[in-house]
C-alpha cells in the first residue's frame, strides 16, 4: 500500500495556512510528494521564495512559478510526479510565462533527463540547494536552463523560519537531521539526500518556541533517521570519532534532545519520525516514559522478518535483535503503539523468508504499517549487484498477504481501546461526517466523535465505544487539561 501526500489542498484535502505579503505580486504553486521530510522541505522553499516576492496560491492557472517536490523512493512515486508534470505543461501552453521546476530527490536523480532529454522543466533543484532558488529563477528568466543538485555536508536550513503550508494551525513538522548514512541496498535516499547532518539544538528549540507562541499543540521531530541525531558542535556524524573529549562529553544525542524539548515545552505533544532499529537506544524509551507529553508511538521500519533478507538489504540488525528491541519497548512502554515499513519480494526472497516476515508480524502485531512490493531503484547497490528475480505476481500475492495480516492486527489493536478513555487532539472535521471531529490519540490512532462545543486544537478525553480496523469511535466527556 502506497500513499502519495501533497500540499495541494485539491489533492490532499488540507487547508493551507500561508504567510503572505501585500508587497508580493508573483504567485507560487507548490506540490509535495513522498515523505514528511519533503513536506518540511517545501515549507523551507516557500519561506525562501516569500522573501523573493512570491505568495503561495492554490490556483495552478494563475501561478508564475510551479514547483513539485519529488520522491524517488519507489517507482510509483516517480510515475505520479511525471503525470503531474504533464498536467503542468498542459497549463503552461496556455500561459507561456509560467515556469516549472522539479525539487527534491527526483531532481537529484534525473537532472539530465529533465533538462536535456525530456525538456519538460525549466529548473532542477536538489534538496540541499534551495537557498540557490532566487539565482536559479533569474537564470530561467534570462532564458537559460537552471540546475543545482549539489549535495552539502553542512546544510540544515536551521536558520530559516518555514512557512507552514500544510496544516490546521495545530500540528507542525520540525526537521532535526538531514541525509542518511545507512546505505540500505534497496534505498536511493543516501544518493539523493547525502550524508547525515544534525541541526544545532538551539535552532530547533527556537523554532519550537515560535510554534508554541503561535499556539501549535503538537510537533513532530523529523529526519530520515532521527535516532542518529548527534550534535557536538557541527559536522558529519562520522567525524564524531575524531571529536575532542570535551565535545564528546557535552554531545547531545536524540534521547537528550527529546528530553530537552519535552521539558521546555510541557504543553506541546511531541512525536518523532523516522526511526531505524540499529540506531534506536533504550534511553529514548525511558525519556518517552518520563514525559506524558511525548506520544507513545514509534514508527520502527523493519522491511523484512528474515535475517537473511535483512543481510541482503544491508540492514544492520537481525530478526532476533529487532525482536529484542520490540520486547524492550513493550516492557518500558506497555501502552506504546508500533508501526512498520515492509517490503515484499526483495531480491532473492524465498517463500520461507516471506513466511518469516508474516511470523514476525504475528509476534509484534503492529498497530499499522506501510507496505510495498519491491521496485528496483537505479543507482542502488541492489540494482547494481542483485537480480530482481521475484516474479511480479509472486510479489503481489506476498504483498497482499502482508496487507491482510496487518489489517487483522490493526483491528486487534484498535479493539483494545474499546471501553477505555483516551486523550485526543482535535485536528480537523471528520471526512465522513461534518458533525464529527477527527483527531489522534497519543498512540497515533485516529478517533472520531461528535463536535458538541469543542474546537480544533482542543485536547479532549474521549470514551471509546466502538472501532473499525483503523478508527476509534467515541464520545467526548471533557477536556484533558
Amino acid at each position: 500500500m502506497q500513499t502519495n501526500k501533497t500540499i495541494d489542498p485539491k489533492l490532499q484535502g488540507n487547508t493551507i495556512e500561508v504567510k503572505t505579503s501585500n508587497k508580493n505580486s508573483k504567485k507560487l504553486y507548490l506540490e509535495s510528494y513522498g515523505c514528511a521530510m519533503n513536506m518540511s522541505d517545501s515549507e523551507i522553499v516557500a519561506s525562501i521564495l516569500l522573501k523573493e516576492g512570491f505568495n503561495t496560491t492554490n490556483n495552478l492557472e494563475e501561478a508564475d512559478l510551479v514547483l513539485v517536490n519529488t520522491c524517488s523512493i519507489r517507482e510509483k512515486a516517480e510515475q505520479t510526479v511525471r503525470k503531474r508534470l504533464e498536467k503542468f505543461n498542459a497549463v503552461k501552453k496556455k500561459n507561456p510565462s509560467m515556469k516549472v521546476g522539479v525539487l527534491g530527490c527526483m531532481a537529484e536523480r534525473l537532472k539530465e533527463k529533465f533538462l536535456e532529454e525530456e525538456k519538460i522543466v525549466d529548473l532542477v533543484v536538489g534538496p540541499d540547494a534551495y537557498r540557490d532558488l532566487p539565482n536559479l529563477i533569474k537564470e530561467v528568466d534570462a532564458g537559460r536552463d537552471a540546475v543545482n543538485v549539489l549535495l552539502s555536508k553542512e546544510e540544515t536550513y536551521g536558520d530559516l523560519s518555514p512557512v507552514r503550508l500544510v496544516g490546521n494551525g495545530v500540528s507542525a513538522f520540525v526537521s532535526i537531521t538531514r541525509g542518511c548514512d545507512n546505505m540500505c541496498t534497496f534505498c536511493v535516499v543516501p544518493f539523493t539526500r547525502g550524508r547525515e547532518r544534525s541541526r544545532e539544538p538551539k535552532s530547533i528549540l527556537a523554532e519550537i518556541q515560535n510554534l508554541a507562541d503561535t499556539n501549535y499543540k503538537e510537533i513532530t521531530l523529523l529526519g530520515q533517521n532521527v535516532d542518529s541525531y548527534l550534535w557536538y558542535g557541527g559536522g558529519l556524524k562520522k567525524d564524531f570519532k575524531n571529536a575532542s573529549e570535551i565535545a564528546k562529553a557535552t554531545a547531545i544525542d536524540f534521547a537528550k534532545l527529546l528530553d530537552m524539548c519535552a521539558t521546555k515545552f510541557p504543553k506541546i505533544r511531541f512525536r518523532f519520525s523516522t526511526s531505524n532499529p540499529q540506531d534506536m537506544l533504550e534511553d529514548v524509551f525511558h525519556v518517552m516514559a518520563k514525559h506524558p507529553n511525548i506520544c507513545k508511538y514509534i514508527h520502527l521500519p523493519v522491511q523484512s522478518g528474515s535475517t537473511t533478507v535483512l543481510k541482503r538489504m544491508n540492514r544492520q540488525h537481525t530478526r532476533e535483535e529487532y525482536i529484542a528491541l520490540i520486547d524492550k519497548i513493550r516492557n518500558i512502554l506497555p501502552d506504546c503503539s508500533i508501526s512498520q515499513d515492509m517490503i515484499a519480494g526483495f531480491c532473492g526472497e524465498t517463500e520461507e523468508e516471506h513466511q518469516e516476515t508474516l511470523s514476525l508480524m504475528d509476534y509484534v502485531k503492529y498497530d499499522f504499517g506501510y507496505m510495498y512490493a519491491y521496485s528496483e531503484r537505479p543507482g542502488t547497490l541492489a540494482a547494481k549487484k542483485m537480480k530482481d528475480d521475484v516474479p511480479l505476481e509472486t510479489k503481489k500475492r506476498r504483498l497482499q498477504e502482508i496487507i491482510d495480516k496487518q489489517r487483522q492486527h490493526g483491528f486487534y489493536r484498535t479493539k483494545q481501546f474499546v471501553g477505555k478513555t483516551v486523550e485526543v487532539l482535535i485536528e480537523r472535521a471528520s471526512k465522513k461526517s461534518p458533525s464529527q471531529w477527527s483527531g489522534r490519540t497519543s498512540q497515533n490512532t485516529v478517533a472520531v466523535f461528535e463536535k458538541e462545543h469543542y474546537k480544533i486544537g482542543d485536547l479532549v478525553l474521549v470514551k471509546i465505544n466502538d472501532c473499525t480496523s483503523a478508527t476509534l469511535i467515541g464520545k467526548a466527556i471533557g477536556f484533558a487539561h
